[in-house]
């Protein structure tokens, strides 16, 4: 397997604060586990600058217009109230996340790679057509998803997520878009209150696996093997995206769930064996949550080797 990673020195430029938990030090981390000796066949790439126009795939114009204005030029300006903040650094940090994101799209898509790892930040699976929130601002792996199916002509486009937060902003883009599908499994009750198994989509097209506090290896792969994968399956997608967040493992300080190292390394495997029986392969993953030094390069290293088949 040839697997591509996009990454970027912007990324290290968003600075929410030294008190933040979606510091500049997680990216530092993810980047230090993928230069061992481990991932020596690794191929990298500078993630471009996404474009505005990419941003509008999913936000308004307007949201996009306010976001770039309210970019300071030294200092931070809180979003939402304090959780998503935006440094002098942050405008160039998220265009680096789209940019990434995409490239990753068009790199599979043209054969370059059989598989994208994007290590960006900050994380964007939160981010609604009109709103920041959650630390995050744009949302990469939703605009890449579109980005597919309007640079490329695919037809059917998923979105799987393992972040322990629900996706609120990929299931808001894509509930109403029968060629989109988004599948969430995530902690619940937690931040941010949606993702209920009763949301559905206009045509079956989310499915959300809400697991609760406490949840480790056995319920996470029994309930993904029997909710999220079939449904993914059916769906048939010609590019599958994944929202990679790693802060369901046991030692994050922000939720509640017990997954090891080795439940990303299965879930993954999991997803690439869909994604070899539908769509020749091709994964696009993006880098989300993942509190936790320890946790954060676990899951990493588990992930990505799997990637690398």
């Amino acid at each position: 397997m040839t697997t591509l990673v996009f990454t970027h020195q912007d990324c290290f430029k968003h600075d929410p604060g030294s008190s933040h938990p979606e510091s500049p030090a997680r990216l530092h981390t993810v980047l230090d586990v993928l230069a061992s000796a481990d991932f020596a066949a690794l191929r990298w790439r500078d993630a471009p600058m996404g474009t505005r126009m990419q941003a509008m795939l999913v936000h308004d114009q307007a949201f996009v217009d306010t976001v770039a204005e309210l970019a300071p030029a030294s200092g931070r300006v809180a979003l939402d109230g304090g959780d998503t903040v935006m440094s002098a650094g942050s405008w160039n940090a998220v265009m680096r996340c789209i940019g990434a994101a995409c490239a990753g799209v068009d790199a599979v898509m043209a054969g370059e790679a059989d598989n994208v790892f994007c290590a960006t930040r900050p994380c964007g699976h939160h981010a609604e057509s009109d709103r920041a929130m959650g630390f995050c601002i744009f949302n990469q792996a939703a605009i890449a998803a579109i980005h597919a199916l309007q640079v490329h002509g695919l037809e059917r486009v998923a979105v799987v997520d393992f972040d322990v937060h629900h996706g609120n902003g990929t299931q808001e883009a894509f509930y109403a878009r029968p060629e989109l599908f988004y599948g969430s499994s995530h902690q619940s009750p937690l931040y941010p209150g949606t993702g209920s198994a009763s949301e559905h989509g206009v045509a079956d097209n989310i499915v959300n696996v809400p697991l609760p506090p406490g949840c480790g290896s056995r319920l996470f792969r029994e309930r993904m093997a029997a909710e999220l994968l079939p449904k993914l399956r059916a769906f048939r997608p010609d590019l599958l995206i994944i929202s990679a967040g790693f802060d369901a493992h046991r030692l994050d300080p922000l939720a509640g769930m017990n997954l090891e190292d080795d439940d990303y390394r299965w879930v993954t495997e999991e997803l690439m064996a869909v994604a070899d029986e539908l769509c020749a392969g091709r994964i696009v993953s993006v880098l989300e949550g993942g509190y936790s030094a320890e946790g954060l390069a676990g899951g990493t290293a588990a992930h990505v080797k799997a990637l690398m088949g």
